[in-house]
């Protein structure tokens, strides 16, 4: 099923679930290297962040998958557990991630490190990911587990160590943010807070954090 994916080999994809309907939600891994598996509507998200094949490949093959009966959750939902959601959220796959959503995916559930998909989003620098969830019912402050940050600590976090893809993006998810109510002095395990982050050169994040 991994070349299958790989090759965006959409009617093959198809007739191998119609003769083994259990193949939509079992693991596939990433590659003969890294052999640890994650459900399909996972793995479908590594090919867009990897450039394999595009967004609208993805919710083509994804929606094969969900035809047979594929689980939108990614399965049980287990704590620390990246659900497909979280992964799309994280793998900068904006359009399949609000298409997970649009298909009832659980926007609560708290993936690697205990951050919830408006995390992961909030980190990538992913303002329309962002502004979805937080439409959807998304938790603002809610503290991941293994940092106790919330998602605008996360977005300043990603910027300064290589998670978001540029200044611009973590811009627009800050500003989302803070207008959707969160909170900027939130600590997080260390009791840092937000400004704790910030130095000289920051003039447009303090612009929007009002320092």
């Amino acid at each position: 099923m991994k070349k299958l994916i790989d090759t965006k080999a959409f009617n093959d994809i198809e007739v191998a679930l119609s003769n083994n309907p259990n193949l939509a939600n079992e693991g596939i891994p990433y590659d003969d290297q890294n052999t640890t598996k994650a459900h399909p509507l996972h793995r479908i998200c590594d090919g867009v962040f990897s450039g394999t094949y595009t967004e609208e490949d993805a919710i083509q093959m994804a929606k094969i998958f969900l035809k047979y009966g594929a689980d939108i959750n990614g399965g049980e939902l287990k704590e620390k557990n990246d659900s497909p959601l979280t992964a799309a959220s994280s793998l900068n796959a904006d359009q399949v991630a609000i298409f997970y959503m649009e298909e009832g995916a659980d926007i609560h559930h708290v993936g690697c490190h205990g951050g919830t998909a408006l995390h992961w989003a909030s980190w990538c620098g992913r303002g329309k990911v962002v502004e979805e969830l937080i439409k959807r019912g998304a938790e603002i402050n809610k503290r991941c587990i293994d940092f106790k940050a919330t998602p605008l600590f996360w977005a300043i976090h990603g910027l300064k160590h290589g998670g978001s893809n540029g200044l611009s993006g973590t811009l627009e998810c800050v500003k989302i943010l803070i207008q959707a109510g969160a909170d900027k002095n939130t600590p997080n395990v260390d009791g840092d807070t937000v400004y704790d982050m910030l130095n000289d050169k920051d003039e447009a994040l303090k612009e929007l954090l009002k320092v």
